[in-house]
Protein backbone atom coordinates (compact mmCIF):
# COMPACT_ATOMS: atom_id res chain seq x y z
CA UNK A 1 0.00 0.00 0.00
CA UNK A 2 1.33 3.77 -1.08
CA UNK A 3 -0.92 4.97 1.37
CA UNK A 4 -4.41 4.37 3.56
CA UNK A 5 -6.33 4.98 0.02
CA UNK A 6 -4.75 4.13 -3.17
CA UNK A 7 -2.70 0.83 -3.54
CA UNK A 8 0.10 0.56 -5.68
CA UNK A 9 -2.17 -1.03 -8.63
CA UNK A 10 -4.17 2.53 -8.89
CA UNK A 11 -1.00 4.33 -8.94
CA UNK A 12 0.28 1.95 -11.87
CA UNK A 13 -2.77 2.86 -13.63
CA UNK A 14 -3.03 5.80 -13.18
CA UNK A 15 0.32 6.06 -14.85
CA UNK A 16 -0.24 3.99 -17.60
CA UNK A 17 -3.79 6.46 -18.34
CA UNK A 18 -1.10 9.58 -18.04
CA UNK A 19 1.25 8.07 -20.56
CA UNK A 20 -1.86 7.21 -22.95
CA UNK A 21 -3.41 10.58 -22.71
CA UNK A 22 -0.18 12.05 -23.65
CA UNK A 23 1.38 9.92 -26.39
CA UNK A 24 -2.23 9.76 -28.19
CA UNK A 25 -2.50 13.59 -27.82
CA UNK A 26 1.06 14.36 -29.14
CA UNK A 27 0.74 12.11 -32.02
CA UNK A 28 -2.48 13.50 -33.41
CA UNK A 29 -1.73 16.85 -31.86
CA UNK A 30 1.75 16.53 -33.85
CA UNK A 31 -0.35 15.81 -37.46
CA UNK A 32 -2.12 18.75 -37.14
CA UNK A 33 0.44 20.93 -35.45
CA UNK A 34 3.15 20.24 -37.43
CA UNK A 35 1.52 21.42 -40.63
CA UNK A 36 0.29 24.13 -39.30
CA UNK A 37 3.60 25.58 -38.50
CA UNK A 38 4.94 25.22 -41.70
CA UNK A 39 1.94 26.54 -42.91
CA UNK A 40 2.93 29.63 -40.61
CA UNK A 41 6.06 29.97 -42.14
CA UNK A 42 6.47 29.62 -45.81
CA UNK A 43 2.75 31.74 -46.50
CA UNK A 44 3.80 34.42 -44.03
CA UNK A 45 5.17 37.31 -46.09
CA UNK A 46 8.35 36.74 -47.72
CA UNK A 47 8.09 33.14 -47.77
CA UNK A 48 8.77 30.29 -50.11
CA UNK A 49 4.73 30.26 -50.83
CA UNK A 50 3.65 33.51 -49.41
CA UNK A 51 -0.04 33.31 -49.10
CA UNK A 52 -1.07 36.67 -47.01
CA UNK A 53 -5.21 34.81 -47.20
CA UNK A 54 -4.04 31.73 -45.39
CA UNK A 55 -1.47 33.67 -43.49
CA UNK A 56 -3.96 35.97 -42.04
CA UNK A 57 -6.68 33.24 -41.04
CA UNK A 58 -4.69 30.46 -39.73
CA UNK A 59 -2.30 33.27 -37.53
CA UNK A 60 -4.86 34.34 -35.39
CA UNK A 61 -7.13 30.85 -35.72
CA UNK A 62 -3.68 30.07 -33.72
CA UNK A 63 -3.73 32.74 -31.34
CA UNK A 64 -7.35 32.64 -30.17
CA UNK A 65 -7.40 28.80 -29.25
CA UNK A 66 -3.46 29.24 -27.66
CA UNK A 67 -5.26 32.17 -25.20
CA UNK A 68 -7.68 29.91 -23.88
CA UNK A 69 -6.15 28.50 -20.37
CA UNK A 70 -6.99 24.32 -20.86
CA UNK A 71 -9.13 24.09 -17.70
CA UNK A 72 -11.34 26.48 -19.72
CA UNK A 73 -11.20 24.84 -22.79
CA UNK A 74 -11.57 21.64 -21.28
CA UNK A 75 -15.17 22.55 -19.81
CA UNK A 76 -16.27 25.10 -22.72
CA UNK A 77 -16.03 21.71 -25.47
CA UNK A 78 -17.56 19.20 -23.21
CA UNK A 79 -20.79 18.65 -25.92
CA UNK A 80 -18.08 18.34 -28.69
CA UNK A 81 -16.29 16.38 -26.23
CA UNK A 82 -19.39 13.98 -26.15
CA UNK A 83 -20.32 14.49 -29.33
CA UNK A 84 -16.88 12.67 -30.49
CA UNK A 85 -16.44 10.05 -27.69
CA UNK A 86 -19.96 9.18 -26.39
CA UNK A 87 -18.80 10.85 -22.79
CA UNK A 88 -17.45 13.98 -20.99
CA UNK A 89 -15.54 11.68 -18.23
CA UNK A 90 -12.32 9.33 -18.03
CA UNK A 91 -9.00 8.91 -20.04
CA UNK A 92 -10.97 8.81 -23.86
CA UNK A 93 -13.15 11.80 -23.46
CA UNK A 94 -9.78 14.01 -21.86
CA UNK A 95 -8.05 12.99 -25.04
CA UNK A 96 -9.95 15.60 -27.10
CA UNK A 97 -9.63 18.71 -25.43
CA UNK A 98 -5.81 17.53 -24.94
CA UNK A 99 -5.23 17.34 -28.78
CA UNK A 100 -7.26 20.82 -29.62
CA UNK A 101 -5.03 22.24 -26.78
CA UNK A 102 -1.50 21.21 -27.84
CA UNK A 103 -2.03 20.90 -31.42
CA UNK A 104 -1.64 25.05 -32.14
CA UNK A 105 0.79 25.27 -29.37
CA UNK A 106 2.92 22.72 -31.08
CA UNK A 107 2.18 24.82 -34.66
CA UNK A 108 3.33 28.26 -32.88
CA UNK A 109 6.54 25.77 -31.42
CA UNK A 110 7.53 24.42 -34.53
CA UNK A 111 6.98 28.26 -36.75
CA UNK A 112 9.68 29.32 -34.22
CA UNK A 113 12.15 26.48 -34.58
CA UNK A 114 11.66 26.76 -38.56
CA UNK A 115 12.17 30.54 -38.71
CA UNK A 116 15.52 29.78 -36.58
CA UNK A 117 17.11 28.10 -39.97
CA UNK A 118 19.66 30.53 -41.81
CA UNK A 119 17.54 32.24 -44.48
CA UNK A 120 20.64 32.13 -46.61
CA UNK A 121 20.40 28.53 -46.78
CA UNK A 122 16.78 29.14 -48.04
CA UNK A 123 18.24 31.87 -50.52
CA UNK A 124 20.73 29.31 -51.83
CA UNK A 125 18.10 26.35 -52.66
CA UNK A 126 16.01 28.71 -54.75
CA UNK A 127 18.72 30.26 -56.39
CA UNK A 128 20.02 26.67 -56.90
CA UNK A 129 15.97 26.17 -59.09
CA UNK A 130 14.99 24.12 -56.32
CA UNK A 131 11.15 24.15 -55.67
CA UNK A 132 8.65 25.22 -52.97
CA UNK A 133 8.14 21.58 -52.03
CA UNK A 134 12.40 20.62 -52.18
CA UNK A 135 13.14 23.94 -50.25
CA UNK A 136 10.68 22.97 -47.36
CA UNK A 137 11.82 18.91 -47.43
CA UNK A 138 15.33 18.78 -48.28
CA UNK A 139 16.57 22.31 -46.56
CA UNK A 140 13.92 23.95 -44.16
CA UNK A 141 13.00 20.71 -41.76
CA UNK A 142 16.02 19.10 -41.87
CA UNK A 143 17.84 22.39 -40.90
CA UNK A 144 15.98 22.60 -37.71
CA UNK A 145 15.33 18.94 -36.93
CA UNK A 146 17.61 19.17 -34.08
CA UNK A 147 15.04 22.39 -32.47
CA UNK A 148 12.14 20.73 -33.32
CA UNK A 149 13.26 17.79 -30.95
CA UNK A 150 13.07 20.38 -28.39
CA UNK A 151 10.18 21.81 -29.35
CA UNK A 152 8.31 18.84 -29.39
CA UNK A 153 9.67 18.50 -25.95
CA UNK A 154 8.64 21.44 -24.29
CA UNK A 155 4.92 20.48 -25.98
CA UNK A 156 4.95 17.00 -24.21
CA UNK A 157 6.29 18.72 -20.98
CA UNK A 158 3.37 20.71 -21.45
CA UNK A 159 0.81 18.42 -22.29
CA UNK A 160 1.82 16.32 -19.01
CA UNK A 161 0.67 19.27 -17.00
CA UNK A 162 -2.75 19.49 -18.97
CA UNK A 163 -3.15 16.01 -18.03
CA UNK A 164 -3.05 16.64 -14.46
CA UNK A 165 -5.85 19.50 -14.96
CA UNK A 166 -7.72 17.00 -16.27
CA UNK A 167 -8.02 15.16 -13.27
CA UNK A 168 -10.10 17.90 -11.68
CA UNK A 169 -12.95 16.96 -14.21
CA UNK A 170 -12.56 13.23 -14.00
CA UNK A 171 -10.38 13.02 -16.95
CA UNK A 172 -8.61 10.18 -15.13
CA UNK A 173 -4.65 9.33 -15.15
CA UNK A 174 -2.10 10.99 -12.28
CA UNK A 175 -4.01 14.30 -11.53
CA UNK A 176 -7.76 12.47 -10.99
CA UNK A 177 -5.78 10.45 -8.38
CA UNK A 178 -4.76 13.56 -6.76
CA UNK A 179 -7.87 15.11 -6.67
CA UNK A 180 -10.26 12.08 -5.90
CA UNK A 181 -8.11 11.05 -3.28
CA UNK A 182 -5.05 13.25 -2.54
CA UNK A 183 -7.44 16.89 -1.98
CA UNK A 184 -10.75 15.36 -1.71
CA UNK A 185 -9.88 12.47 1.10
CA UNK A 186 -6.96 15.32 2.54
CA UNK A 187 -4.30 12.44 1.86
CA UNK A 188 -1.24 13.92 1.92
CA UNK A 189 1.10 11.08 0.97
CA UNK A 190 -1.18 10.77 -2.42
CA UNK A 191 -0.61 14.30 -3.09
CA UNK A 192 2.67 14.07 -2.53
CA UNK A 193 3.47 10.77 -4.71
CA UNK A 194 1.77 11.97 -7.71
CA UNK A 195 3.79 15.38 -7.76
CA UNK A 196 6.90 12.93 -7.43
CA UNK A 197 5.66 10.56 -10.74
CA UNK A 198 5.04 14.19 -12.66
CA UNK A 199 8.50 15.28 -11.54
CA UNK A 200 10.10 11.90 -12.93
CA UNK A 201 8.22 11.59 -15.63
CA UNK A 202 9.10 15.94 -16.56
CA UNK A 203 12.32 14.99 -16.00
CA UNK A 204 12.77 11.80 -18.01
CA UNK A 205 11.13 13.39 -21.19
CA UNK A 206 13.20 16.78 -20.62
CA UNK A 207 16.57 14.57 -20.19
CA UNK A 208 15.71 12.53 -23.65
CA UNK A 209 14.76 15.48 -25.40
CA UNK A 210 17.76 17.12 -24.89
CA UNK A 211 20.27 14.39 -25.64
CA UNK A 212 18.13 13.52 -29.08
CA UNK A 213 18.68 17.27 -29.80
CA UNK A 214 22.34 16.96 -29.03
CA UNK A 215 23.23 14.35 -31.01
CA UNK A 216 21.45 15.39 -33.77
CA UNK A 217 23.17 19.04 -33.63
CA UNK A 218 26.47 17.47 -33.63
CA UNK A 219 26.09 15.50 -37.33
Amino acid sequence: MFSTTVTGEQFMQAIIETIQMVGISLFVGSLIGIPFGILLVVTRPGGVLENRAVYAILNPVINIVRSLPFIILLVAIVPFTRFIVGTSIGTSAAIVPLIIYIAPYIGRLVENSLLEVNPGIMEAAESMGATPFQVIRYFLLPEAVGSLILSLTTATVGLIGATAMAGTVGGGGVGDLAIVYGYQRFDTVVVIATVLILVVLVQGIQSLGNTLARKIRRY
